[in-house]
């Protein structure tokens, strides 16, 4: 069993195409309304080494590291499905990217 922490890892908005529904206002949780997103980047930094996280930024969407990534296909687990950041399409209303 996982459990994904809040952790300190944040969306980078300048490197990430993300179609926001208003504006951040809170530096720390960056919880806003999201339309859509194409592809997103994490800020230099802002990563601690948490294997399975939530990033601040990224409601809904669980995030995990490339270690945790090697473990998924070492032991072959097929129940997920694990997509690079850059290549992750969430897009409901076909708005298109930021």
């Amino acid at each position: 069993m996982v459990t994904p922490v809040f952790g300190s890892a944040a969306v980078d908005e300048a490197r990430s195409r993300i179609r926001r529904s208003s504006p951040i206002t809170c530096d720390w949780c960056r919880e806003t309304g999201v339309d859509a997103i194409h592809g997103f980047a994490l800020e230099q930094g802002s990563w601690k080494g948490d294997d399975v996280f939530l990033a601040r930024g990224m409601p809904g969407s669980i995030v995990v590291s490339k270690r945790f990534a090697h473990f998924v296909a070492r032991h072959g687990f097929t129940n997920m499905r694990l997509i690079p950041t850059e290549e992750y399409v969430w897009d409901p209303l076909a708005r298109g990217p930021a």
